[in-house]
Parts: C-alpha cells; structure tokens; sequence
C-alpha cells in the first residue's frame, strides 16, 4: 500500500504540479459532490484501488463510497464507483485517476477476451514482461482481474533463456549446463525455440519447458506431439492475435503468453460525472 501511494502521489504531482488554477478559481473549497463513474462501453472492472488512492491522497474526505469489485463484468451505461466528497479534491484527481481505472479496464477487458476465445481448451493465457515502465504490478493484477495468468513477474523470479542467451553462450546445451549450475533445484529452466530441431536440443540439454516463439501452426502441433509423455510444459509466444489464439490453443501447448494484453490493450471508454450535494 504504501508503494501504490508513492506512485499515485507522483501521478498526482505531474498532473497538478504548483496547483490546479482552474478548479482554485471556480469552486468554493467548502464545496462537496457526489460523484459516480459511468461506462461507456462493456468490459472488465481493474484499478479500483489506485483509483480510490488518489482521492484519499488529495484529502478529498470520501463518503458512501460503492464500487463494483475488480473483476466485474459490466455493460455500456453501468455505474461502476460511487462516492461522496470533497469537489476541488475530486476535479483535481479525476484526470489521474481515470488514467488508472481506463487503462487497467482496458488490459483486463482485452484479457477477457483472449479467455472467451480459448474456451474449452483449458490452456492459460499468460501477460509478459511488456508492460509499461512502472506499471507493471497494475498491470499483471489487471491480466489476473480479466481472467489470465502471470508469467513471470521480473527477471529475478525465472529462468528464460531467449534468442540472445542462447547466442551469449555459445549454444542451447551451454546455456541450459550454465543455467542448471546457477540457479536453485525449484526453479524450471525455460528455452525459447524457434525450429523442431532446436526444441530437441534444448529438450537433450534438460529443458523442462519451451518457448515454442513465432512458429507456424503445424510446426508447433508437431512440437507438442515430439514433447506427449513428457512433464516439459509447452508456451506458445510471438504473433498471438485474437483471431489466430484459438487455433494455436488447439495444438495442444500447455501456455499462451501474450505481449498485446499490456502493451496494446486500449482504454476503456470511462466517465466521470458530479452533482452538487
């Protein structure tokens, strides 16, 4: 809690800097509202709390407060958040928090929609480390509020030896031996591959999951036949888009992780509205 209030509290000062001119001269500071968010499309509820942080970060003295919990399937026309406050504190926040309450919808709204598009297969849809700089906590919690899964968070919690690694080292078997010697027996040891033949490599040299990154549909269904009988879990990465992620769920890989869900995903189209109390 209080690294989401240091966060919010330097939104916050961007936006306001040496004061809100505007707000100052037009409303008395005695002034209260009640105040409600209203949607303007269907989607997925996230950010509810850094929405709130930022009026309890302006003083804005909140009552009768009701919000929907993130998570929340909601229609076009919905009252998402309602509350009762201080008016100068909830003009100055509104910008910086609907930041917050759009953007997040947004990921978990897109998330949402790469779960319905894999029904029945029982894979996970997974977010990635393409997040946006300083987000990237909201942004995961949004992925999980929309149905998904995290990958791992940062680089410190996970073993992912990719493209550059791989080159670095010398190899996939040099990579993965480096690999298994520097890190604790819990953690996996996960190798991006590109072709069949690399998969085998990195499957001789211990892998216990692959990367299969940008491979086409028939050689990723032959990349999970070569891996039956084995623990090695499969994640498909590179080239996922809503209208191709059922048919690679189909192959059979175990994961689908998906770059757009954080670093593409639109803002929900959210409204902030008041009336005198």
């Amino acid at each position: 809690m209080k690294e989401l209030k240091a966060f919010v509290s330097e939104a916050l000062a961007e936006d306001i800097g040496q004061g809100d001119v505007t707000t100052r001269a037009t409303i008395d500071e005695a002034a209260r509202c009640h105040a409600w968010i209203i949607a303007k499309q269907d989607g997925i509820l996230s950010g509810v709390r850094p929405f709130r942080m930022v009026f309890e970060t302006l003083n804005a003295d909140i009552e009768h407060w009701e919000a929907l919990p993130d998570g929340a399937h909601f229609k076009k026309g919905s009252r998402l958040i309602e509350f009762s406050g201080r008016t100068r504190a909830i003009l100055m926040g509104e910008r910086v928090a609907l930041n917050f309450l759009q953007r997040l919808s947004g990921v978990a709204t897109l998330t949402g929609e790469y779960i319905k598009a894999v029904e029945g297969y029982g894979i996970k849809i997974c977010d990635t480390r393409k997040t946006t700089p300083l987000m990237r906590k909201l942004q995961k919690e949004a992925v999980v509020h929309g149905g998904g899964s995290n990958h791992r968070y940062a680089l410190f919690d996970g073993v992912l030896i990719k493209e550059n690694h791989i080159v670095g080292a010398g190899g996939i078997r040099q990579a993965v031996a480096r690999a298994s010697e520097g890190t604790h027996h819990l953690m996996k040891i996960g190798v991006e591959v590109t072709t069949l033949e690399e998969l085998d490599e990195a499957v001789e040299a211990g892998a216990e999951a692959v990367l299969l990154d940008n491979m086409d549909l028939d050689t990723m269904r032959q990349a999970v036949e070569r891996l039956k009988g084995t623990k090695i879990i499969t994640e498909a990465s590179g080239n996922v888009t809503l209208s191709r992620v059922r048919d690679i769920a189909a192959t059979g890989v175990h994961l689908v992780s998906v770059g757009a869900l954080t670093h593409s995903a639109h803002a929900l189209d959210l409204s902030l509205v008041i009336k005198n109390a």
